[in-house]
């Protein structure tokens, strides 16, 4: 049995505790060996994965508390073994959901690295910089690429810190393990959401 989250950038998949990422282009062409079991946020790639014999879309096994309305089916996979705490799945937009008791309570979605990057880019030329993830939060920025940086990470960070007061943080996500070291109450689990999808699959038998 192959795991495999499809999502709006890349595809990430899980096999016998191996995780492994492919573009999109890639995945047109990957012809799997057993079973894959998926779940999927990319509207663009309905059609192709009804042409893929033996994919089986998940996204109905799951049952979750919440009033949330339109949750991804990506944030429901992270949060599905979380007990309590707050699960935040970083990549290309940084989602925030709240736990307790297995209830999600709601959540937030902000921008995540690269969308960042670009919006400086989209207003000026010279605010085209690269991320410095080295940036120190405590001391202001001498230099642009500096100041970009301590803008897009210290922004985040306190959006961050204000949701995750004395509560357990369960980071994924491309940038998830970057954003963890800044909580000292944090993991990061780059197989959240494929615990997820198989407790979804043990549940559904």
């Amino acid at each position: 049995m192959i795991l495999c989250d499809i999502g709006n950038s890349n595809v990430d998949f899980y096999h016998d505790g191996k995780i492994w990422t492919s573009t999109l282009q890639e995945f047109d062409n990957y012809v799997a060996s057993e079973k894959v079991y998926y779940i999927n946020v990319n509207p663009k790639m309905e059609v192709k994965l009804e042409q893929k014999k033996d994919y089986i879309n998940i996204e109905d096994f799951f049952t979750i508390d919440t009033i949330y309305q339109g949750m991804g089916i990506d944030r429901v996979a992270a949060c599905y073994t979380v007990k309590n705490g707050i699960v935040i799945d970083a990549g290309s937009a940084i989602t925030v959901d709240i736990m307790l008791n297995f209830m999600h309570l709601g959540g937030y979605i902000l921008p995540g690295l690269s969308a960042y990057s670009a919006a400086y880019k989209n207003i000026s030329k010279s605010l085209d910089k690269r991320i410095n993830p080295n940036i120190i939060l405590d001391a202001l920025p001498q230099k642009t690429e500096d100041a970009i940086s301590y803008g897009i990470i210290k922004s985040i960070v306190m959006m961050l810190e204000d949701t995750t007061k004395n509560k357990n943080i369960f980071f994924t996500g491309g940038d998830g393990k970057f954003f963890s070291k800044f909580f000292e109450n944090s993991i990061y689990d780059r197989t959240l959401v494929f615990r997820g999808m198989l407790k979804a699959i043990e549940e559904r038998g």
